[in-house]
């Protein structure tokens, strides 16, 4: 894994950079300030900070759409540049407009690092750890502002500190950022395939992979471009030893072929045994919750991650058993592979798709006589499993020959885009969509619902509010005075504290990252949110009780920084992992879109109203307003968010396909 978390880690230096400029403009605006006597034009000050926001907003709307157009590639090197452009016109800087332009082309760079990186790092990590290399953004970004704080905080301490230079050290970093996405940094295989590029795609996964056989996901990637479907169905399997099956007679035509370890030997025989459990017997959706109110998606989702905490202790697999089974369906003519053996687009052999799935297929008789394919997504039934079979770290084994004992699986099967024919993958099979045709595919409606939610809820729940007018928060509460015995002014007093808070914040981000393929983004936010809600309510309550100056800045500090760490633990990052995860690819880039339009205009909003709530409601009464919020983001993930670690991206879009499908009695 190596490789591909060198890559995703060098993209992630786009989010440095913004974390690093959003610091170093709060901190020397106090300066610019002061040099351009703007105490009395307080429009024209927020025209400075919010001019990266008004930007972002915009480009923002063309952001994926062009990287679906163009590659993703090209809009980190784009953004790589404008960070660089901004900082050197920062340097020179003589007049507000100069400033402001500089602050423009900061946002451009801002817009498509925070829009593409996420988007980029989930079409090019495995499964298993999509989560924790899609955390690295949050890492980076807290990284950025840090490192930020330090620099103007040491500034601050000098006889006449200079905010050019606070402002103008991004074009440094932004140079390696340059070179890296330039040189070192590949294009998303996904966008690839979507393009025909299938040797190209292939090329790059076997980099990243470091593994010569990626036909699995190259078949993968390829079916992931005509996701879901009328023809999209349910089916349940029972997955039995081949020689128990064969010997007895039982495995006819309709049964799926499992290679073991052992590409010579069909190790498994999946055969077919109706409907799977995730339907009920009428044909609705299958809800297996407490309360009717979550959604058919969640439920389902939920399905297939249940009783993964009982595995431990109920698996009796034997130590050889670690290593997933390939699976694949027998040709029709042996000598089919063969011939094509060398080509790219060949028909897979290596057939795991990571998190425990397994992609297959199987011939279907069609009424004009020629045939046709479908793919079978195949997972181990979880309840099966833990009663008798087998789990993986990854996910559940479909090798089970330990014992000899047969075992339930579900899959999810459509339609495929390969020829029954050759059994190629070709590049004028690959479906050339209409991207906003594609908005109005129920499934891709339903995922643009939890990404919107998510992005307008978060910002709903305070934390705009917070990173922007901390300072401001913490004179008010005195957090100043703590720190003046020891010589500290209250402009160096409050920097500090940024120090401080965006220091505690990257141990949470790592706890973050180790939990996130383990636990999962809907656990980790339902298990964070009400900690943030804890630390807004004693921020409200201490005003009820007559605390004294010192231990009022302490306790509003110590909240401050808890809230902050917690919210990058969890809302300040999954949110952005979920909208990367959701969508498929032939929209992808303009649905991450949508969804960033949404966290643009929200921020907006959020940050030009905080003044006016702050003087009409107190800082208690918009304390209040961000407890309600959070409430309601709790209630909108339990009910709306599915669970989506360790699932194939391609899988994720299928299930939403056919939980959006209406349901029937």
């Amino acid at each position: 894994m190596r490789e591909v978390v060198m890559v995703a880690a060098a993209a992630t230096l786009g989010n440095l950079l913004f974390g690093w400029d959003s610091s170093t403009v709060a901190g020397g605006m106090r300066y610019i300030k002061h040099e351009f006597h703007l105490e009395t034009d307080p429009s024209l000050e927020g025209l400075i900070v919010s001019m990266s926001f008004l930007t972002g907003t915009f480009v923002t709307i063309f952001s994926g759409t062009v990287s679906d157009m163009f590659g993703r590639r090209p809009m980190l090197i784009t953004s790589s540049l404008m960070f660089y452009l901004s900082g050197l016109i920062m340097l020179w800087a003589p007049n507000v407009p100069v400033i402001l332009l500089s602050r423009l082309l900061s946002g451009i760079g801002i817009a498509l690092a925070i829009t593409i990186t996420p988007l980029y790092i989930s079409e090019i990590a495995p499964p298993d750890i999509r989560g924790l290399l899609n955390t690295l953004p949050q890492l980076s970004c807290s990284m950025g502002m840090f490192l930020a704080y330090l620099l103007v905080f040491t500034i601050s301490l000098t006889e006449l500190p200079s905010w050019r230079g606070m402002l103008a050290v991004v074009s440094v970093h932004s140079v390696v950022y340059f070179f890296l996405a330039v040189f070192y940094l590949p294009e998303s295989p996904p966008w690839l395939v979507s393009k025909g590029r299938i040797s190209e795609a292939k090329s790059v996964l076997q980099r990243i992979r470091r593994v010569e056989d990626v036909s699995g996901e190259l078949a993968l990637l390829a079916e992931g471009m005509n996701p879901g479907g009328e023809s999209i169905i349910v089916e349940e399997y029972i997955v039995a030893p081949a020689s128990e099956l064969i010997a007895n007679k039982e495995a006819g035509k309709d049964c799926i072929k499992l290679y073991g370890p052992n590409q010579g030997e069909i190790s498994m025989i999946a055969l077919v045994t109706g409907q799977c459990s995730m339907l009920s017997p009428d044909g609705s959706m299958f809800s297996n919750a407490s309360s009717n109110l979550k959604d058919n998606i969640v439920n389902i989702f939920e399905s297939m991650h249940e009783n993964t905490s009982k595995l431990s202790s109920t698996s009796h697999m034997g130590d050889h058993d670690s290593e997933n089974v390939h699976a694949l369906l027998l040709p029709p003519q042996g000598s089919a592979m063969e011939k094509d053996k060398g080509n790219a687009g060949e028909i897979p052999k290596n057939m795991d798709i990571g998190g425990g799935w397994q992609l297959a297929y199987k011939s279907i008789e069609a009424t004009n006589g020629e045939g046709g394919l479908q793919r079978v997504y195949l997972h181990a039934d979880s309840n099966a499993v833990s009663r008798q079979g087998s789990a993986t770290t990854s996910g559940y084994d479909l090798h089970a020959d330990q014992g000899g004992e047969t075992f339930q699986a579900a899959a999810l099967v459509c339609d495929s885009i390969l020829s029954n024919k050759d059994m190629k993958i070709k590049p004028e099979a690959i479906p050339k969509r209409t991207s906003w045709k594609d908005l109005l595919d129920p499934g891709v409606k339903r995922a643009l619902a939890v990404g919107i939610g998510l992005q307008v809820l978060q910002q709903i729940s305070g934390i705009s509010g917070f990173v922007y007018y901390a300072p401001q928060i913490l004179d008010q509460a005195g957090v100043g005075a703590l720190l003046s015995d020891l010589g500290i002014s209250a402009a160096s007093s409050s920097i500090f504290v940024n120090v401080i808070t965006t220091f505690c914040m990257l141990p949470c981000i790592g706890l973050s990252m180790s939990l996130m393929d383990i636990t999962g983004r809907r656990s980790i936010l339902l298990y964070t949110i009400p900690i943030i809600i804890l630390s807004l309510m004693i921020l409200i309550l201490k005003d009820l009780f007559h605390l004294s100056s010192t231990l009022n800045a302490a306790l509003t500090a110590i909240c401050a920084i808890v809230y902050e760490s917690i919210f990058c633990m969890g809302y300040g990052v999954i949110p952005n992992i979920i909208c990367s995860e959701i969508f498929p690819t032939s929209v992808r880039g303009l649905c991450i879109s949508i969804c960033s339009l949404t966290f643009w205009i929200s921020t907006l909003i959020i940050t030009s109203l905080f003044p006016f709530l702050l003087q009409f409601l107190g800082i208690t009464g918009v304390f209040g307003l961000f407890v309600v919020g959070c409430i309601a983001s709790w209630i909108f993930i339990y009910l709306k968010v599915p669970e989506t670690k360790g699932m194939p991206l391609e899988v994720i879009v299928e299930f939403f396909a056919i939980g959006s499908k209406p349901e029937t009695h």
